[in-house]
């Protein structure tokens, strides 16, 4: 496998042209609806691209994205970007856990740059240094600085072929996965396809176009399973828009969010407060400065099409295991309370050896950006057995 070491570094007339058309922007005419209840709010909006344009410092960004030690790897015929940052060893010859981790919509691998100082050096944070880990984050194909894929098809499932050849190239035949959002699905069909390879799943997510068998053959749907499609049901009709569009006609909203700056922070930044625990003040918990960095990986890299378009092969090519396929690699499972959906445990365990499962104090959709030190913990609970077994 050809592997290249890579660093960000955006032209000059690419951070002029941004500010530029920030402040060229035609702003669409309010209306008299509360804050935030027709989607974003304006005002907040209004303030967000101001500091885009006058005071953000991309520059800082880059230097802090830098840090991380970046590569480019030819896999599979896929050009993929990754950050590969290793673990503190505590002694000679220890090898820290190889773990990849993947990131979703509207994320990218930005958002893990505070768990992996958890996960790679525990000691730093009064854990246990024996549960290092080594962990890649690659780029999800057509994401930040991974090319769009060249051919159709590329769902989850095809991604997971990707991590599987990259992690072998790195040096790992064995690892650990994780994910949220579209990672979870990568995360699964991980398992799924290379059950050989990987020892264990955690998730903070689980996707929506998953289905376990059910159905007379199988054990009926319990009263909280039922509940919890009833309640996913809600709110794909009322908050499902974005993914109908992704998943639908993704073109057609790509040409206006590639051309529109304040419009790909609108659509990226409603998210985030909406899916965040955060009492319905974003900033509370996400600093502009962050915001910024994941929604200026989006304009610079002119991946939100691209992004897009894995919404449409998964649909395609949906986590259905209806003809009651089992997956038996342990799987750990961390429920944030403001997760986008809530389901029980027994939906999972129909399909998955479940072997942890914690129900969160606090945190939402961004669990990594959120609550970098809980979801690290959770993490390193969940793969200390089975780094055991390795030993």
């Amino acid at each position: 496998m050809q592997i290249e070491p890579f660093e960000i570094a955006i032209a000059e007339q690419d951070i002029d042209d941004l500010r530029r058309r920030i402040r060229a922007t035609r702003w669409a005419p309010a209306t008299p609806a509360p804050a935030w209840q027709q989607g974003v709010d304006p005002a907040w909006l209004r303030d967000l691209a101001d500091y885009w344009a006058g005071q953000f410092d991309w520059r800082a960004a880059e230097r802090k994205l830098n840090r991380l030690p970046q590569f480019l790897a030819d896999v599979r015929g896929q050009t993929v970007h990754f950050a590969h940052r290793r673990g503190a060893a505590i002694t000679p010859g220890f090898a820290p856990y190889p773990l990849v981790i993947t990131h979703g919509w509207p994320g990218s691998f930005f958002e893990f740059h505070e768990l992996l100082d958890h996960l790679c050096d525990p000691a730093a944070f009064g854990a246990d240094p024996a549960d290092a880990f080594d962990v890649v984050t690659p780029s999800l194909p057509g994401f930040a600085f991974s090319p769009a894929p060249a051919h159709a098809g590329m769902s989850a499932f095809q991604v997971a072929d990707m991590w599987a050849a990259l992690m072998r190239g790195l040096g790992y035949e064995r690892f650990g996965a994780q994910g949220g959002d579209l990672g979870a699905g990568v995360s699964i069909a991980l398992a799924a396809r290379h059950p050989q390879a990987v020892d264990g799943v955690h998730l903070n997510f689980l996707p929506s176009s998953y289905e376990p068998a059910i159905g007379a053959a199988q054990q009926p749907l319990t009263a909280a399973e039922e509940n919890y499609l009833r309640e996913k049901s809600d709110w794909a009709a009322l908050e499902g828009g974005y993914a109908h569009q992704h998943a639908t006609r993704p073109l057609t909203v790509a040409a206006s969010l590639n051309d529109s700056p304040v419009g790909l922070a609108a659509w990226i930044g409603e998210k985030f407060r909406a899916w965040s625990d955060c009492g319905g003040d974003i900033e509370t918990v996400f600093s502009q400065d962050e915001l910024l960095t994941n929604i200026s990986l989006y304009w610079f890299t002119q991946c939100i099409g691209p992004a897009m378009q894995m919404y449409w092969e998964n649909r395609l090519q949906p986590m259905r295991f209806t003809g009651g396929q089992r997956i038996d690699t342990p799987l750990g499972f961390a429920l944030f309370p403001k997760e986008i959906n809530h389901p029980p445990r027994s939906w999972l365990d129909r399909t998955f050896n479940v072997v942890q499962w914690s129900e969160m104090a606090s945190g939402g959709h961004f669990a990594a950006m959120e609550k970098p030190a809980l979801l690290a913990a959770e993490i390193r609970r969940f793969f200390r057995p089975l780094r055991a077994k390795r030993a």
